[in-house]
């Protein structure tokens, strides 16, 4: 399969698909900026924080492939473009590519998979048992809680970001700390020196809340609900990685509103694969796994979430039913 997709070309670079990319994603940046500083001072911005959420997880997006090297040969020119996006959204890319690297590596294996392991939510019953206190009760209602707690994911982006440049945990920590100062900074003074103190909360809440819905919901259909590994688990590369991911279904536009992460399956057999090339890789690759018995899992846009939130629902239930939670200990 490999070479097959290799022959047709399927892991060269699309750098005019990538530069067009930018350039609107960089004019919708421009034009929700214009549209803020002429509004001023009014409850109007609201719209101008939803169009700033959008924008975001587009510029998140590129940073993903950039991260990836889809963008060019060099690892010095993606990493160029990976620095420039995250200081726009205000994440770390070292930090960023690191823990994402590990994901890839070990894609829902609960000791190795750092996607998983989320204080506030739990993925298997063993994490839900291991839960205490308030992060418990949590993880026993954690389906109703799941798309609320995604509103402070943006944060929480932002916070563990800083918190890995101040320890040292990237390589290139100087730098990320005058792209990450730059990007409050820049951020806090724009917002307070146009809007009112009541309405900069407003507007801040609603970027950074609506942000991290978009990211949540672009990225938790790809492994959410789907087998997790563990330590005993022996599965070759293919399986490891086809097994554990889940494909959305859909047109173009859910390509565009999912950055191309709705080829899960795709992306993680060829990570530095472009993104507009993983929809023609698709058909060979769910080919190549049904002619080898190997189960391709893919669904619709809302069945995912259903999916989602049907095994955070599962993985609770011991914690809201004790004699479930002794009868399969």
């Amino acid at each position: 399969m490999a070479r097959l997709i290799k022959q047709r070309g399927l892991l060269d670079h699309r750098r005019a698909y990538y530069a067009a990319k930018m350039a609107i994603n960089g004019g919708l940046l421009a034009a929700a900026g214009a549209a803020f500083i002429v509004l001023g001072d009014s409850w109007w911005q609201v719209l101008t924080a939803m169009a700033f959420a959008g924008a975001f997880a587009q510029l998140a997006f590129i940073g993903h492939d950039a991260g990836h090297r889809q963008i060019f040969r060099t690892r010095r020119a993606n990493d160029l473009v990976g620095h420039v996006h995250g200081c726009l959204t205000g994440i770390s890319y070292g930090w960023w590519v690191g823990k994402h690297r590990r994901h890839h590596a070990n894609p829902n294996h609960e000791d190795a998979d750092p996607d998983i392991e989320i204080r506030v939510l739990a993925f298997t019953t063993e994490q839900a048992r291991a839960k205490r206190g308030i992060v418990r009760w949590m993880a026993k209602y954690q389906a109703f809680l799941f798309f609320p707690l995604l509103t402070v994911e943006g944060i929480g982006l932002h916070v563990r970001s800083i918190q890995a440049v101040l320890r040292r945990e990237v390589k290139a920590h100087r730098v990320e700390t005058v792209l990450l100062a730059a990007h409050v900074v820049g951020y806090l003074v724009v917002v307070l020196l146009v809007l009112s103190p009541l309405k900069a909360v407003v507007f801040i809440a609603v970027h950074q809340g609506l942000w991290g819905v978009y990211m949540g919901c672009a990225f938790a259909p790809n492994h959410k609900g789907m087998p997790t590994l563990s330590e005993g688990d022996r599965l070759d590369y293919l399986r490891k990685q086809v097994l554990t991911s889940r494909n959305v279904r859909g047109s173009r536009f859910v390509d565009f509103l999912l950055g191309g992460l709705n080829y899960q399956i795709e992306h993680h057999l060829f990570p530095s694969m472009p993104r507009p090339n993983l929809r023609h890789a698709q058909r060979l690759v769910r080919r190549f796994c049904t002619s080898r018995g190997v189960s391709y899992s893919q669904c619709e846009l809302l069945s995912s979430y259903a999916q989602v939130l049907r095994h955070l629902h599962a993985v609770g239930m011991p914690l809201r039913h004790p004699s479930i939670r002794d009868n399969t200990s």
